[in-house]
């Protein structure tokens, strides 16, 4: 197979990704591409390999490059030739699994896209702090809805998946882990216990230090 080259920054959307190569336990690299709101010179670096400078970006051994999470999901688990984080194509459980999962990535990752820096959506500097708002209490409103249909211990119930890898990561932004425990305790629940998996303990350290 080769090693795997992970391309991200520390807490970012990219630590779902890593945590998928830590439980698998593939061999990777991890590229800390900088703060790509700050740093133009972070972001020209990492338009070399993908041109939209997102992260997780996902070089394969053959020099393929991957991006867009639910993809890399979706490709890890073929790679891993098992279901440990992605039911199978005939199990029951794999059409709900595709339609939260793709919920995420399609509805709600993008709220942090737009609100994380919204100068490069609303030109107006006054309107910048209500667009923000706005996309934050839509990011809440869907938050709201997955909260209804997560189960317990884990997103699917019994059966621990990549949506619990994603709430971890998702709830640790905004509007942060207090307002999940008040609002969304199922949403909290998972977070907290998928962070107890030995396995995933180092991705945590590293890209949550402060616990």
């Amino acid at each position: 197979m080769g090693k795997l080259k992970l391309y991200g920054e520390l807490g970012w959307g990219s630590a779902i990704v890593e945590a998928q190569l830590a439980w698998y336990g593939f061999e990777y690299d991890f590229e800390q591409v900088g703060d790509l709101f700050k740093s133009a010179d972070a972001r020209r670096r990492l338009e070399s390999v993908n041109p939209l400078a997102q992260v997780p970006t996902l070089v394969l051994a053959d020099g393929t490059v991957m991006t867009e999470s639910a993809a890399i999901t979706l490709f890890l688990a073929d790679l891993a030739d098992g279901d440990a984080l992605v039911p199978r194509a005939k199990d029951p459980l794999r059409p709900t699994f595709l339609r939260w999962l793709i919920f995420l990535v399609a509805n709600v990752y993008p709220t942090y896209t737009y609100a994380d820096d919204p100068s490069r959506f609303v030109e107006a500097i006054e309107a910048q702090q209500r667009f923000k708002d706005a996309v934050d209490r839509y990011a809440r409103r869907l938050y709201s809805l997955l909260k209804d249909h997560a189960k317990e211990p884990w997103f699917l119930g019994t059966r621990f998946s990549a949506l619990d890898v994603y709430v971890t990561v998702m709830t640790r932004w905004r509007p942060g882990r207090a307002w999940f425990a008040e609002h969304a305790p199922r949403l909290s629940a998972i977070a907290t216990k998928t962070e107890t998996h030995d396995r995933l303990a180092a991705v945590w350290c590293r890209n949550f230090p402060s616990g």
